[in-house]
C-alpha cells in the first residue's frame, strides 16, 4: 500500500504472546497508534504452556536473582488487585527432609560449600526458613499472608504424603489463567484503539530511515505497513525475526529451554499446592487444576527445532512421575496422566552452562540504526509472565525517545476488561451472578466468575432459562459463550476455544469437539445466527 503520514502507526509489534500484547496494551493506552501481528492465535506458543502463577520464583534466590525475584514478587499483588477473576491467592506447602540437597551449580550452593563443607549439598532447615523470610519481604508484601511452619503429622496436607515428612513450611504466591491473561490485555490493547491481527505472519520488516515498511500474510492475503517503530516480542522466535524478517546485524540471541507438566486425575482432596524439591537439586509443584485434576511441572530442557514441536516427551513424563512419587504416599505413574503440555522458554542466551541456571531476567535492546536516529527496532529477550506489565512499562521507556508523544506509565492497579471488582470481591461477585441468573448451578457461577468476571453479565445478556444459551456443547459451554469469544476474544477454532480461551478440552470428549468446530465453521460463515 502506499502509506503517508496519515495512516503510519507508531508502532507495529510482532508477536501475540503476553510481552507483545501487555506491551501493546501500555502503547495504546499512552495514546500510540499501534498495530500487532501474531502468526498464529494469541498465546498460542510460550504465554499458554506455563505453570500458571504470579510468583517471585522462589528458586531464583539461589542464583542470588534478587532484582528479579524483588519486581515480580511486588508485581503479584499489582496483578492480583487489577485481575481478580483471572487470578487468586494459593498457598504453598513446601515438606522438609534433611536429605534435601541444592543444584551443585548454584551460587549459594557453592557459597555454602565454602563455608559448609561437611553439608555436602545438603539444604539445612534454616537456610530454606530465611529463603522464605526473604520471599515474604523483597516485594513488600500487603495482601497475601506470610509463611507459616506446619506439622504434617497432624496438617491434612501430610496426609497425602509418604512418612517421613513431619516439618513443613506454607508460603503465598498467585495462580494466573495464562492465556486468558494474554487475550484479555489484547481486548483492551484493541478497545485502547490497537489494531490486533491474528493468523498474521510478518513476511518481512524493511527499514527506510525514519520507518518500517512490515510486510504481512494473513487470511485476508498480503499486506503492507507502516510504522515509526517496531517491536520484536517473538517469543521463542525473537532471533529468527532479527536475522531473517528484518535482517538486522546482531551478536544477541536466545537460549531455547522446554519446560514440560504433566496432568493427572487429582492426587489429593484440598486446595492447597506443594511445593517438592528434588534428590538432583531441582524442584517441581504439584498443583490443584481445573477441579477434577493436578498439574505437575516443571522441568528444564535445552530445545532444538521449532517451537510449536515442542512436546513432553516420554523420558520428561517419567521424571516428573518419579520426582512426585519421592514424596506422595501413592507412587505417580504414566497411566495417571490424561494430558501434558510443552513450552519453550525464549531466555537471553547469557553462556550458562545448563538450561536451569541461564537467567530468568529479561533483556530489552534497542537498535535504532547506525547513526541512533533512525525507525527503532527494540527486540525483546526472555521475560517472566508475572513480569509482563513492568515489562512493558521499560520498553515504552527504551522508546520514549523516538515518542515524545506518548504518556505517562499508566497500567499499575487499572483492572483488565471483567476485573473491575475488589481482590476480596469474589464471593459476593459470584453471589450477584447467581441471583441475576438462578438457573446457573453453582460449579458454573464459579466458572463464569473465574473466566469472565464482570463480564459474565454482559455475556449472559438477557437468558431467563439455560436453554436461551444457545446450543450446549458439553461441560457447561454454551452457543453464547463461543459467540462472546469469537466475536469479542478472537477466537477462531475449537482448539482456541478449548485450549487457550479456556481449558475445557479437559472435560468434552470427541464428538463434543467436532460438533463445537462444525457450529464455529458455520458461524464464521454467517450461517449460525448469534446466541
Amino acid at each position: 500500500m502506499a502509506s503517508t503520514e496519515s495512516d503510519m502507526a507508531d508502532l507495529f509489534v510482532i508477536g501475540g504472546g503476553i510481552n507483545g500484547c501487555g506491551i501493546s496494551r501500555d502503547a495504546a493506552g499512552r495514546g500510540l497508534s499501534v498495530i500487532l501481528a501474531e502468526q498464529g492465535d494469541l498465546a498460542q506458543a510460550t504465554s499458554s504452556a506455563s505453570t500458571k502463577m504470579f510468583h517471585g520464583g522462589l528458586r531464583y534466590l539461589e542464583y542470588f536473582e534478587f532484582h528479579l525475584v524483588r519486581e515480580a514478587l511486588k508485581e503479584r499483588e499489582t496483578l492480583l488487585a487489577a485481575m481478580p477473576h483471572i487470578s487468586w491467592p494459593m498457598r504453598f506447602v513446601l515438606p522438609y527432609s534433611p536429605g534435601m540437597r541444592f543444584e551443585s551449580e548454584t551460587p549459594t550452593s557453592r557459597l555454602l560449600g565454602v563455608v559448609m563443607p561437611w553439608m555436602k549439598g545438603r539444604r539445612p532447615a534454616w537456610l530454606i526458613r530465611l529463603g522464605l523470610f526473604l520471599y515474604d519481604t523483597l516485594g513488600g508484601r500487603k495482601i497475601l499472608p506470610g509463611t507459616s511452619k506446619l506439622d504434617l503429622n497432624t496438617d491434612p496436607a501430610g496426609r497425602w504424603l509418604k512418612p517421613g515428612f513431619g516439618l513443613a513450611w506454607e508460603y503465598s504466591d498467585c495462580w494466573v489463567q495464562d492465556s486468558r491473561l494474554v487475550v484479555l490485555n489484547a481486548r483492551d490493547a484493541e478497545a485502547r484503539g490497537a489494531t490486533i491481527l491474528t493468523r498474521t505472519r510478518v513476511v518481512s520488516a524493511t527499514r527506510n530511515g525514519r520507518y518500517w515498511d512490515i510486510v504481512t500474510e494473513g487470511e485476508g492475503g498480503r499486506k503492507t505497513w507502516r510504522a515509526r517503530g517496531l517491536v520484536n516480542a517473538g517469543g521463542p522466535w525473537v532471533e529468527d525475526i532479527i536475522r531473517n524478517v528484518a535482517c538486522v546485524p546482531s551478536t544477541e540471541g536466545v537460549r531455547l529451554v522446554r519446560g514440560s507438566h504433566i496432568v493427572t486425575r487429582r492426587l489429593y482432596d484440598h486446595d492447597r499446592c506443594y511445593f517438592f524439591q528434588g534428590s538432583d537439586g531441582r524442584i517441581i509443584f504439584a498443583i490443584p487444576y481445573e477441579d477434577d485434576f493436578t498439574l505437575i511441572g516443571t522441568t528444564d530442557k535445552d530445545h532444538q527445532g521449532s517451537p510449536l514441536d515442542a512436546r513432553c516427551t516420554d523420558e520428561e513424563r517419567d521424571y516428573l512421575c518419579a520426582f512426585a512419587s519421592q514424596y506422595f504416599a501413592k507412587p505417580v505413574t504414566a497411566e495417571d496422566v490424561v494430558w501434558s503440555y510443552s513450552g519453550v522458554r525464549p531466555l537471553y542466551n547469557d553462556g550458562a552452562k545448563s538450561a536451569t541456571a541461564a537467567t530468568r531476567e529479561y533483556v530489552l535492546s534497542l537498535d535504532d540504526g547506525a547513526g541512533h536516529d533512525e525507525a527503532p527496532l527494540l527486540n525483546v529477550f526472555g521475560g517472566k509472565i508475572t513480569t509482563y506489565r513492568r515489562l512493558a512499562e521499560n520498553a515504552l521507556a527504551k522508546l520514549a525517545g523516538h515518542f515524545p508523544q506518548a504518556g505517562a506509565n499508566w497500567t499499575a492497579g487499572v483492572a483488565l476488561p471483567g476485573g473491575d471488582f475488589p481482590h476480596d470481591g469474589v464471593a459476593d461477585l459470584r453471589l450477584r451472578l447467581g441471583s441475576a441468573y438462578p438457573f446457573l448451578t453453582g460449579a458454573q457461577v464459579i466458572r463464569l466468575v473465574r473466566t469472565y468476571g464482570t463480564d459474565s453479565f454482559a455475556l449472559l445478556g438477557e437468558a431467563k432459562a439455560w436453554a436461551d444459551l444457545g446450543p450446549d456443547f458439553g461441560a457447561g459451554l454454551t452457543g453464547a459463550e463461543v459467540d462472546w469469544l469469537m466475536r469479542r476474544e478472537f477466537a477462531r477454532s475449537a482448539e482456541d476455544v478449548l485450549w487457550r480461551r479456556t481449558r475445557l478440552g479437559l472435560h468434552m470428549n470427541e464428538e463434543d469437539v467436532a460438533a463445537l468446530a462444525s457450529w464455529m465453521e458455520r458461524a464464521k460463515r454467517r450461517e449460525v445466527p448469534a446466541a
